[in-house]
């Protein structure tokens, strides 16, 4: 594990408490990690924030142009240099995502992550579904040869990265619901020598993100994840089933963080007229539907056979009818969405680099 040593190396994983909580997830998308910490202009240690606060304030419907020190934990856990080997003991203990080193003077000199420590497999033993029947028009023509779960990202068919990156959290068993090109899909896979298990599910008509899942009608008795086949999502998702559980949902969408600048200045105008306000190319911050779910296996009794439907119209259905559906937030860079042609040469990138 590298140590973070020196102010010009750790700098980026310290904030001030009176930066905005849009800026805190901004700096933790930057530099790849799930917690920064509060110090005052002497670098001494006040105070952490991580993703999982600012998480629980979005979902109190807090606005993330609020200060850090709104959510801020105040009473951090921090090592001394003699301590500093211990770090992975506590970490693990207190399950925390880093954890600073302070000098006598409660100086922060030094910073570990417990994502450069642990290499152990996840304990997320439930199913995942994915939706791997549709065309993949956005991509042409790459799909005009191949389907898209088959897009290679690097060296990898996107799909099987999905899958990879799912085994490594626990994740044994698969459902691929299959479509347009299934047999180049199933070669590919019974060629493949894989530690987990792969099913099919034959769509021979096209049913939609939603009606597809009533192929697995009496397969499934427990909670699964369902995601399409061009998104990958680098998230704890043992984190998100356990938020899934504790909600009592029957749905939990994961949404992610956008940040949309406008290239143009904004005009408001008023009632008769006359320029309200003026804003030169301001910025929104908004929640998108990443098209990964945590489901509850009841959901497939609200769709009926043979029915064309999109599973969103599929969660408002179970909304109709008094079921919780709740949302996961996550940050931008933790969504990665291959579905369009520069998106996915950004998701090939950025995966070079990991």
């Amino acid at each position: 594990m590298d140590l973070l040593r020196g102010q010009a190396q750790i700098s980026k994983y310290l904030i001030t408490e009176d930066s905005t909580q849009l800026q805190a997830l901004q700096q933790m998308d930057a530099n790849g990690v799930h917690v920064l910490f509060v110090v005052d202009e002497n670098n001494c240690l006040k105070a952490a924030v991580s993703e999982g606060d600012i998480r629980r304030w979005i979902l109190s419907a807090g606005a993330l142009t609020e200060p850090v020190k709104t959510v801020a934990n105040y009473n951090p856990m921090s090592l001394t240099e003699a301590e500093a080997e211990d770090a992975a003991r506590v970490m693990r203990k207190r399950n925390i995502q880093g954890i600073p080193v302070v000098n006598d003077s409660n100086q922060v000199v030094e910073i570990r992550f417990w994502s450069e420590i642990n290499r152990e497999k996840g304990q997320l033993n439930i199913p995942v579904v994915m939706m791997a029947g549709g065309k993949g028009t956005r991509l042409y023509p790459y799909t005009k040869i191949l389907p898209k779960p088959l897009i290679p990202v690097g060296e990898q068919p996107i799909a099987e990265i999905i899958m990879d990156k799912f085994h490594e959290s626990g994740v044994d068993d698969f459902y691929l619901i299959v479509n347009h090109k299934k047999n180049m899909i199933k070669a590919y896979f019974n060629e493949t020598s894989k530690e987990y298990s792969i099913k099919y599910a034959d769509e021979d008509v096209p049913l939609g993100t939603g009606g597809g899942l009533k192929l697995l009608s009496g397969k499934i008795k427990t909670p699964f994840i369902l995601t399409n086949c061009d998104i990958l999502i680098e998230e704890d998702f043992e984190k998100i089933y356990k938020h899934h559980a504790e909600s009592k949902n029957k749905v939990t969408m994961v949404a992610s963080l956008r940040n949309f600048q406008v290239a143009y200045g904004v005009v408001e105008i008023g009632e008769h007229g006359e320029i309200e306000a003026m804003k030169e190319k301001p910025e929104f911050s908004f929640f998108t539907n990443t098209g990964s779910y945590i489901v509850e296996p009841e959901v497939i009794d609200e769709i009926a056979e043979g029915e064309f439907i999109g599973f969103p119209d599929v969660i408002q259905r179970i909304k109709d009818k008094g079921g919780r559906v709740g949302v996961y937030p996550i940050n931008e860079s933790a969504w990665m969405d291959m579905g369009q042609m520069d998106e996915l040469q950004k998701m090939e990138a950025r995966l070079k680099n990991e």
